[in-house]
């Protein structure tokens, strides 16, 4: 099973620029898209789709912000657009989490908190309360895929200049330290456990400053897995040269 994640930064925009290309090239079993900033009724006929028979959308309640959307071909077993009733987190479009039978996905836009002191608070709940959640699910045995734009960098070599972005969000000690105690919950990233000294390797660059051109990027998309999905991940990447949005899709592939 093929899973790709790409935060699009606005899927109308990413269509126009060769959405449906990457689609039939890529070809994934499951697709996940972060940063839709559409509601399903504003894009093209083709686009509410792609190439998949089901699509789930969650949309932020203001236009043009936000959002996700999960593809799959297969109907999943139950759709949720939100976790532990928390509606802000619904109204803004985070989270479609499907249930496909060995495991539960959860698709998930993170909030940037790097706009101000109201967000930075707003983003530490939502990782506290997803951190909860996500312990509960766990102790009833299920297994979990968590996809996204985490928004949060894990490790030094996820940043082009670790101790300088230190003092930004995404990088923050506090959203490290949420990291650190996610995968000690019982998560693998799984880029980084099949490729653990690749370095350089980025996911997002800040088009205002042209970043992609010198690689100076972060690595804050993710495909983590619970680690009873271990013994079945036979390969992840991050497919770096696809452009159409400051962010670039990354692939995980499960042999189940």
């Amino acid at each position: 099973m093929k899973i790709v994640s790409w935060n699009v930064n606005g899927i109308r925009a990413c269509y126009k620029k060769g959405l449906m290309d990457f689609v039939n090239r890529e070809k994934p079993d499951i697709f996940c898209v972060q940063e839709t900033k559409a509601h399903i009724d504003q894009v093209e006929d083709e686009a509410r789709k792609l190439a998949w028979e089901y699509s789930y959308w969650s949309s932020a309640i203001k236009k043009g912000y936000s959002g996700v959307a999960t593809f799959t071909h297969v109907e999943p077993k139950a759709v949720q657009y939100h976790f532990n009733s928390i509606p802000d987190y619904e109204s803004e479009g985070r989270i479609v989490m499907s249930d496909h039978g060995p495991f539960d996905l959860y698709n998930i836009y993170f909030p940037n908190g790097g706009s101000g002191e109201e967000r930075h608070l707003f983003k530490q709940k939502f990782l506290k309360d997803l951190y909860a959640h996500l312990k509960e699910k766990l102790q009833t045995g299920r297994e979990v895929v968590v996809v996204g734009d985490y928004n949060v960098a894990h490790e030094s070599i996820d940043v082009y200049d670790p101790i300088r972005m230190s003092k930004v969000s995404g990088f923050f000690p506090e959203e490290r330290a949420w990291f650190d105690d996610f995968v000690d919950l019982g998560f693998i990233d799984t880029f980084r456990h099949l490729k653990p000294t690749e370095a350089k390797r980025y996911s997002w660059w800040d088009y205002r400053t042209l970043a992609r051109v010198s690689n100076r990027g972060w690595r804050i998309d993710y495909i983590c897995i619970s680690k009873g999905l271990e013994k079945y991940l036979s390969s992840a990447d991050i497919l770096d040269q696809v452009e159409g949005s400051d962010h670039c899709p990354v692939v995980a592939t499960l042999d189940l």
